[in-house]
């Protein structure tokens, strides 16, 4: 990473006298520059090209001569700055006819593409640079906006970053319209204001940007791997290609086949929700986590229903027979709470270890053997029964085993859990950049 770091200027705030003059010069910014920034608005910059609107059935991943950016890709997949080289990008059909296409419409180098539909305010108007194309041919599709900064200089890098800071940001979040779907127009987009400084000091933030976003890409590689070990242990260790030995060097007994419903007993207590049981959500991937934390809320049951909650408590097994393949189904890790009566709750008897359970029980080939079992509806969702639940057979270890592979699991959970946690540190630190280098 960029071991030279900018400093924080004191003369933004230095006087009255100076209040209009500082508002064009940034908080933070390399002891080298002291020149004001240019505040010029969008379409003084950049101009405007032609995009296609081919719908993804009109794209494929195999072959092709002309590759194309779909809208969603933009706000799920590709870095800020886009190097064609480390992105999978689709290529357009070759029957569909490309003619009409102006030259000056296709991709270049320093090209903004942005995503003018979202139905999230965060997310509208999200930009991706296109800081390497590697020489092949690429048009901007399905409800962007290609942005060319023809009309004054530009340092590349530099404008994939300015259009994150919160300035930018906030405009472009108000000109958004639409209800249910936000949507911008590019009249409106060209009239926001922006704020460049000289050419050199715009290098200078790109090269210092874009050396904490690779020390983010790091990190994000970094916990993707030990993911990927962590689950390739797991599927050696629950198919029992690879075993732990006893103290003494022997073998633990082999598994033996159990019915769930002897490790796990069903708690079904309908409790109303109480100080001592608060209501919570159950999310995915996430378990029971206070109900404001939640997305999607369709399975929650509302306030003012007559139903009763369930109870559970810490180290319960719950799922939601509708979601289990999108990540419905953990350990309550969070403690007493109500949830919705949705949910089918277990506690994990005395002859297992709860960390083991919590991997061995939402591994893919045990969550098959639970959807053979789904069947009919209640409220709206598939059903798994508690009682057919119980009946299903599987092999489990002793509980002296099930603790050295929990041991083992819970030593990777922790590495991964550091990652995450840098990962957070970095993001948090490059927002205050974005909010301090950026006037």
């Amino acid at each position: 990473m960029n071991t030279e770091t900018p400093h924080i200027n004191n003369n933004v705030i230095a006087s009255e006298e100076r209040t209009k003059q500082s508002l064009l010069v940034p908080q933070l910014r390399f002891a080298e520059f002291d020149d004001l920034w240019s505040e010029l608005k969008y379409g003084e910059v950049f101009s405007f090209y032609s995009t296609n609107s081919l719908s993804r059935d009109t794209l494929n991943y195999e072959d092709g001569k002309v590759k194309n950016i779909h809208y969603g890709d933009i706000h799920t997949k590709f870095e800020t700055m886009f190097n064609i080289t480390n992105e999978e990008v689709p290529f357009i059909n070759e029957d569909i006819d490309l003619s009409r296409i102006k030259e000056e419409c296709y991709c270049k180098e320093g090209d903004l593409l942005i995503a003018d539909a979202s139905e999230d305010y965060s997310d509208i108007g999200k930009t991706i640079e296109l800081v390497n194309l590697n020489n092949e041919k690429l048009l901007a599709g399905l409800h962007t906006f290609l942005a060319r900064p023809n009309k004054y200089e530009v340092s590349t890098g530099f404008p994939g970053y300015l259009v994150q800071s919160w300035k930018v940001r906030k405009q472009v979040m108000t000109i958004a319209q639409g209800t249910k779907v936000l949507g911008l127009a590019t009249s409106r987009l060209a009239k926001i204001k922006i704020d460049l400084p000289t050419l050199p000091e715009q290098q200078k933030i790109a090269s210092f940007l874009s050396s904490v976003d690779t020390k983010l890409q790091q990190l994000t590689q970094k916990k993707e791997l030990l993911e990927q070990y962590k689950k390739g242990v797991m599927q050696q260790l629950f198919s029992q290609q690879i075993r732990f030995k006893q103290k003494d060097g022997s073998n633990y007994p082999d598994w033996e086949e159990k019915r769930i419903g002897d490790v796990l007993i069903e708690r079904d207590i309908k409790n109303p929700k109480s100080e001592e049981y608060p209501l919570m959500a159950f999310m995915a991937n996430k378990g029971v986590a206070p109900k404001g934390d939640r997305y999607n809320r369709e399975f929650l049951v509302s306030d003012g229903d007559n139903k009763k909650y369930k109870q559970t408590e810490y180290g319960d097994f719950i799922y939601s027979s509708n979601n289990l393949e999108t990540g419905s189904i953990g350990l309550n890790r969070y403690g007493n709470a109500s949830i919705s009566p949705v949910y089918s709750i277990f506690k994990i008897g005395e002859s297992c270890e709860i960390e083991f359970m919590s991997n061995y029980l939402v591994r893919k080939k045990f969550i098959n053997k639970m959807i053979r079992f789904r069947q009919g509806v209640i409220y709206g969702q598939w059903r798994i029964h508690e009682s057919e639940f119980l009946k299903i057979v599987d092999k489990i270890p002793c509980k002296e085993e099930q603790q050295k592979i929990a041991h083992y699991l819970s030593a990777l959970d922790t590495k991964i859990e550091s990652v995450a946690q840098q990962i957070t540190q970095t993001q948090l630190f490059k927002k205050g950049l974005l909010q301090q280098m950026f006037v």
